[in-house]
């Protein structure tokens, strides 16, 4: 296993560097040696470089806490002192790109195939029995290649784990499919209609946040390319577009999402199972407001009013092309969120900035 060893402009003892290992999207695992001060951005940096990958805006690099909170490495954030050893990271899509299709590179489209193929499977991604039935086909013709009745027997399927769920009626609509629709797709074409079906689906993108509404009801929030979602159960029940989020805000435990629907003014609050969960579903909603909306970063609006901050703090967002160079400042919490790259020749640089 090729070790690299990453070290910060300060020269520092060899007894200070610690192994981290980094879990990537097929479950193949590299590692490298970083110091207590190593930043997240180095981590990325590895791992895009170990791919050879150009388009790293829609990547990130995450691990689990000890609440089994999914917690994603902001970029200038001290690796070491946000996590907890043993380091065991996950290089995942963060930013599931609004049409697949138009992704340049077929790393990156491989890349999403395959974050796809987990949320599938983890159950992330859900979807009726027909679309199902299809998605597994692809992925069996995408690794496959074509029926073969001399290579592949009756219960070819079974070898794959697909879904967490796996009925032999599936199975056996997925071998139908695998049979006659899908015949002479390579693996790349295959994968490609595969990103096309899913990312029609509700679920498409979202990473269930779990908690509570105002009626103690549990709910699961997400943040997805189009706007903010909430499901119940397997029941989408809001989806409020960006274009009609004005504002983010948390205290506490409490989340609240401020917006307009039917030229009405919606104020949704929900209840996190701690402070901390609170604030972490906080900063994924601004990161996907504003990656999502980068072209339009001026009417992002967000609000953290919780007391552990420094209040009066700001973000400034540099935002800069061809043809603009803008400044605005917004009234947030002095929280650590990550540089977004550009998106379509848009760069936006995102700096704290105290009063």
């Amino acid at each position: 296993m090729k070790m690299l060893r990453f070290r910060s402009p300060s020269i520092r003892s060899l007894d200070q560097e610690v192994l981290c290992t980094i879990r990537l999207l097929d479950d193949s695992e590299i590692s490298c040696s970083i110091q207590r001060d190593t930043k997240g951005q180095f981590l990325l940096d590895h791992v895009c470089n170990h791919y050879n990958l150009l388009e790293r805006d829609y990547f990130g690099i995450r691990y689990v806490d000890p609440e089994k909170q999914r917690v994603t490495i902001t970029h200038n954030t001290d690796t070491c002192s946000t996590a907890q050893q043993p380091y065991t990271m996950c290089f995942r899509v963060k930013f599931y790109p609004s049409e697949p299709m138009k992704i340049k590179e077929e790393l990156t489209r491989y890349l999403l195939y395959l974050q796809l193929k987990r949320d599938i499977y983890h159950g992330r991604l859900l979807c009726p029995f027909a679309e199902a039935a299809y998605l597994g086909a692809c992925i069996v013709q995408a690794e496959l290649g074509d029926y073969d009745p001399e290579e592949h027997p009756s219960d070819y399927i079974r070898d794959f784990k697909l879904f967490p769920k796996q009925s032999l009626k599936l199975e056996r609509k997925i071998i139908e499919i695998h049979k006659n629709e899908l015949r002479g797709q390579c693996a790349a074409y295959a994968e490609l209609n595969m990103l096309q079906r899913a990312h029609s689906l509700e679920t498409y993108g979202v990473d269930p946040h779990p908690c509570k509404d105002f009626t103690g009801s549990t709910a699961f929030l997400g943040f997805t390319a189009t706007g903010f979602v909430v499901f119940q159960g397997n029941k989408r029940i809001h989806l409020l577009k960006w274009n009609d989020v004005s504002k983010l805000k948390f205290e506490g435990k409490t989340f609240y999402v401020i917006g307009i629907q039917k030229e009405k003014k919606l104020v949704l609050t929900f209840h996190t199972s701690t402070p901390a969960a609170c604030k972490h579903l906080w900063k994924c909603g601004v990161e996907n407001q504003a990656f999502y909306k980068c072209a339009k970063s001026s009417q992002i609006k967000t609000v953290c009013s919780s007391n552990i901050f420094f209040k009066g703090s700001r973000f400034r967002y540099s935002v800069s092309s061809s043809h603009m160079s803008t400044y605005i400042q917004l009234g947030v919490c002095s929280c650590d969120l990550p540089t977004l790259i550009s998106q379509q020749s848009l760069c936006i640089s995102l700096l704290l900035e105290p009063c």
